[in-house]
């Protein structure tokens, strides 16, 4: 039971670093070395030691664009003072890696990454998942629906409430002046202070 739920925080933390980057999942050269263990530097030299083994659909370049755009979505960057922009790798990338880097963590991460991308790629499938999907999206139009209904009134109310307040104000500075011509005198006695 300890190691299934293992496995599934393992699985959730690498569906984490799998991003979505011109229409295909990926995972940057960064996540996978920490991952493996190693050096995103020595991942990198492996790969380009091996680079008839990485096409352009196993492997490309973020541009600065891409790159700026992921940092942004990512609440904290782990990438401070890169000098190199990032390699991103396909799913067939990653399942290229573990021919090239041999080692047992690195065939053991491989499998966990295999089974992310499968799991992602089931969810995203599933035609329960889809139907889902869709009625959530329904939900989620009808509730912005009722709150642009719900502002517009909102609107309406504070139009004529703001008229209202004007028409008021208007009439209570028309009857100030009057106030002051009209004063009237005290009526009563006065009394004064035997000292004065």
């Amino acid at each position: 039971m300890v190691a299934k739920q293992c496995n599934i925080m393992e699985l959730t933390t690498i569906q984490h670093k799998i991003y979505e980057l011109r229409g295909q999942r990926v995972m940057l050269d960064y996540d996978l070395a920490a991952l493996y263990g190693v050096e995103t530097r020595r991942l990198n030299e492996q790969v380009k030691r091996n680079i008839e083994r990485f096409p352009e659909d196993f492997m490309f370049q973020l541009n600065r664009e891409e790159f700026r755009n992921l940092t942004s979505q990512i609440a904290t960057s782990s990438w401070g003072g890169m000098r190199k922009l990032p390699y991103a790798f396909t799913e067939l990338g990653v399942a290229m890696l573990s021919s090239v880097l041999r080692s047992d963590i690195a065939i053991q991460v491989n499998i966990g990454i295999m089974r992310a991308f499968v799991s992602l790629r089931h969810l995203i499938l599933l035609p329960d998942t889809s139907d889902r999907l869709k009625k959530i999206e329904k939900e989620i139009d009808s509730i912005k629906e009722d709150m642009n209904d719900i502002l517009a009134d909102q609107n309406d109310i504070n139009e004529s409430t703001r008229a209202q307040l004007d028409a008021i104000s208007q009439a209570l500075a028309e009857l100030q002046p009057l106030e002051r011509k009209h004063r009237m005198r005290p009526i009563g006695f006065i009394q004064y202070d035997k000292n004065d």
